[in-house]
């Protein structure tokens, strides 16, 4: 089975589409979605329609993007867990494309947005975010900033709860020698809402989350254990 974890803010107008989506791309696939809604304001969560192998997970109060995450994986019960927008902008039609890499040997597969339909403000500060971390977290991932991923469920043992986390699952999970791969996938404009995020948030936030991630990198623990026979 797999899990599709999408993180939800304010996405009222997207659920319906989303899960239509969902269910054409997913048909023929055992699979759960856990929706996690990060505090929102709107009728996200009365929009959501309920049934069999959906689950709703839902934040008091607003707490972050690394937080919605960061719960949902770790609330997943599939062997390979999806990570999905919930603005629409990430194409259903690519998930079995990222399962068919796990199928190949991949522990965890990111997607990398080669048409990107963002504005141009949003364009610059994700190019220089990405180059900033690629330079000094080694990850080799072109576009930490796309959330359609898809990992193997083991892999979760390397993410670490912190503000930022979700810009760097892809050198947490490398950092823990886990194998990863990226593959071209389809974004759209967004049709309903506004992004949550701004260029300062995106740059500068990412900028210092960047060293503390780096010194983590530095301090894992890398051991393989045998466990030998009674007597």
């Amino acid at each position: 089975m797999i899990s599709v974890v999408i993180p939800l803010f304010n996405e009222e107008d997207n659920i319906a589409d989303l899960q239509a989506e969902l269910a054409a791309a997913l048909a023929g696939i055992e699979h759960e979605v856990v929706f996690v809604d990060d505090g929102s304001k709107d009728r996200t969560l009365e929009r959501i329609q309920r049934g069999p192998g959906t689950r709703v997970l839902v934040f008091a109060k607003n707490t972050g993007q690394s937080a919605a995450m960061y719960v949902g994986i770790h609330a997943a019960r599939g062997d390979v867990i999806v990570l999905l927008d919930g603005d629409l902008q990430n194409d259903p039609k690519d998930i079995p494309r990222l399962l068919a890499e796990i199928e190949k040997g991949a522990d965890l597969v990111c997607g990398y947005r080669a048409k990107r339909r963002d504005n141009l403000a949003k364009k610059i500060s994700s190019r220089v975010a990405n180059s900033i971390r690629s330079r000094f977290t080694k990850d080799g991932v072109r576009d930490t900033g796309c959330t359609l991923k898809a990992m193997r469920r083991e892999c979760r043992i390397a993410l670490v709860p912190f503000r930022g986390m979700h810009r760097f699952i892809p050198a947490l999970v490398k950092g823990l020698g886990y194998q990863l791969t990226e593959i071209p996938v389809n974004h759209r404009a967004r049709v309903h809402g506004e992004s949550k995020y701004k260029f300062g948030s995106r740059v500068f936030k990412a900028t210092a989350d960047m060293f503390a991630v780096r010194w983590l990198l530095t301090r894992q623990l890398k051991y393989e254990v045998r466990e030998e026979g009674a007597g």
